[in-house]
């Protein structure tokens, strides 16, 4: 999904007070955790994740695999905090 700039700058003013749902811890990203964030993205589209990684090679792969494995857009990353949103037809 394609957002655009004035789109992207509200879902931002949104997602400021918001906390990270999902935490990626030592094991990075597993099937499960992959899973938690599809959950959270179907019940809330907007979310923030919390990429506990020091290294920042892997977080972008992280951020790569998640917006890849759930068709998630990402809104803004900022250090270890990815915001991501999916849209969600079924919520109204």
């Amino acid at each position: 999904m394609i957002l655009s700039a004035q789109q992207i700058h509200k879902l931002r003013q949104k997602a400021h007070a918001l906390k990270p749902v999902v935490w990626l811890g030592q094991h990075g990203l597993t099937e499960t955790v992959l899973e938690e964030i599809n959950i959270a993205l179907d019940a809330h589209e907007l979310i923030k994740v919390k990429l506990a990684s020091s290294d920042r090679e892997l977080r972008l792969a992280f951020v790569q695999q998640i917006i890849e494995s759930l068709s998630a857009t990402l809104v803004q990353q900022i250090g270890q905090i990815g915001v991501f949103y999916r849209k969600n037809n079924d919520k109204k």
